[in-house]
């Protein structure tokens, strides 16, 4: 029996007693530290336990996010290793005796972010269940690789895997179900999401998943992402020849060049100096125990975890980064370059790309190149990763189609951002702020979507009660969408929506 069972506000975990906070509708708890600081000697090393602690330690207060620096789409700062946090948000009537389903949350981008960005409150409330949001090592501490190393290429997948630990031998005492489990992210998140389901490590640590705008399956043509960049066969993976290479390269470049004491040398260096390195490590490197072979293989092979999932995209997923590399830096795409990028990317099929994307049908070019990515890249990877899904488990596939959902960034007009990518993400972790911005066509969506990720985290089924019903993907290719407005949450055929016949006539 946990102390402090009647007013809820402190909890006996393995490593100690926590004192959160409690409201008429929640229990919440942060800042909780599932594994050591990953510091000094333990920098660049699976995720040791936690220490205990004695006393009660106050847990109504994040923890520090991970080493990570602003960028132009998250303002986002952070030099403290000290960082292997989790929170734990609980409806009021969850108890060990009664305990919920279980959600915990992976945020995405790899780069910047942290679990307490995430106001779980709604989610818990609406949906009747216990959520977790993680810290996790980012970029150039969760992805860095050297020959020197153990298992290197992928701490922040380990740390994953060790808050997962956490979620099974504590959970119970704030009332989750360690036994009912769902493990969802977005972006990056969702990315790691399915790496852990092809990972041992990861095997029996959840028994659902929630894909959002995944990209396991996902390459890039040349200047697809960013103008320059030359094509990548994986967008989220990389061999660990690879990422060792660049890991020795860089040891030399921080003044760690010595193989006989790079590694004591790489954990002195100062983490402003790691900082600027924190993109070249954002993909996990397989070929190690942790994430043994190329998940995409292990996907296309059918040795992924049979797990039931939700998958699916946002209906315009690459307008934001159409617009951070071109239109907000004062490059947007015209009329003359949309057919250059279409070549450079695509080159002798870009004649037929071109044709099928008329410049006549878009708002402006920018909007045009956009859509050419958003097919090819992103609902195409998607639509055969849900296929690979439902040959599996039952699998259920939507696109989030708000097109006037709220936007951060300063996108110029020539760029209406549509149901852009993480544009849904809000809508599951609804703060007042986000609450004040949307209409109440928006906010009925919003509550929803809660209901049917809740409904899927309880009984591997998204439908409900007062809910539009949603087909299972498999049975006839439906495709749920999501969209504000009556009749707006509905079946659709999301093949013609982004011309996938099209593109898988182009292989």
């Amino acid at each position: 029996m946990s102390p402090g069972k009647d007013d809820g506000e402190l909890v006996r975990t393995s490593a100690g007693t926590l004192r959160g906070v409690v409201t008429a509708e929640h229990r919440s708890f942060s800042g909780i530290p599932y594994a050591a600081a990953p510091t000094g000697a333990l920098r660049w090393r699976p995720p040791h336990p936690a220490p205990p602690w004695s006393g009660v330690r106050d847990a109504t207060k994040p923890g520090s996010p991970c080493p990570q620096e602003s960028t132009d789409y998250a303002r986002s700062d952070s030099a403290t290793e000290d960082c292997l946090f989790l929170n734990v948000t609980a409806p009021r009537s969850a108890t060990p005796r009664t305990p919920k389903p279980t959600m915990v949350w992976v945020h995405g981008d790899g780069v910047v972010g942290a679990g307490s960005y995430f106001d779980a409150r709604r989610l818990a409330s609406t949906g009747d269940v216990v959520v977790v949001t993680i810290n996790y090592r980012l970029g150039v501490f969760g992805g860095f690789a050297h020959p020197g190393l153990a298992d290197s290429g992928s701490y922040g997948l380990q740390d994953q895997q060790a808050a997962l630990r956490w979620v099974r031998e504590n959970i119970r005492d704030f009332g989750g179900d360690p036994g009912n489990v769902t493990l969802f992210g977005e972006s990056y998140g969702a990315l790691a999401t399915t790496a852990h389901m092809t990972a041992p490590g990861s095997k029996g640590l959840f028994q659902r998943a929630i894909v959002q705008s995944g990209f396991a399956l996902m390459d890039l043509p040349a200047a697809t992402m960013m103008p320059g960049l030359p094509a990548i066969e994986w967008y989220g993976w990389r061999s660990l020849p690879s990422a060792e290479a660049d890991g020795t390269r860089i040891a030399a470049e921080v003044g760690c060049a010595d193989p006989a004491r790079a590694l004591d040398c790489l954990r002195a260096v100062p983490v402003a100096k790691l900082i600027p390195h924190m993109r070249l490590f954002q993909p996990y490197a397989y070929g190690t125990s942790a994430l043994p072979e190329l998940p995409a293989k292990a996907l296309r092979d059918g040795r992924a975890e049979p797990v039931p999932v939700i998958t699916g995209t946002t209906r315009d997923e690459h307008s934001t980064l159409v617009g951070l590399f071109h239109d907000m830096v004062g490059n947007p795409v015209t009329p003359q370059r949309f057919p250059e990028l279409v070549t450079e990317a695509f080159g002798d099929q870009a004649p037929e790309i071109i044709a099928k994307y008329p410049l006549s049908a878009y708002a402006s070019p920018s909007v045009a190149w956009a859509a050419v990515l958003t097919d090819r890249m992103w609902a195409r990877a998607n639509y055969e990763q849900a296929r690979l899904f439902a040959g599996k488990a039952p699998t259920y596939f939507y696109s989030f189609a708000d097109r006037g959902a709220p936007m951060y960034l300063p996108l110029p007009p020539s760029l209406p951002p549509g149901a852009f990518h993480a544009a849904d993400v809000p809508y599951l972790f609804r703060d007042a702020d986000f609450d004040r911005r949307i209409s109440p066509e928006q906010r009925t969506l919003s509550s929803d979507m809660m209901r049917y990720w809740a409904n899927f985290a309880r009984s591997a089924n998204p439908n409900g009660s007062a809910l539009p019903l949603w087909e299972p993907f498999g049975s006839g290719e439906f495709v749920q969408q999501l969209a504000p407005g009556e009749n707006s949450v509905r079946r659709i055929d999301y093949v013609a929506q982004h011309k996938l016949a099209f593109w898988n006539s182009l292989r």
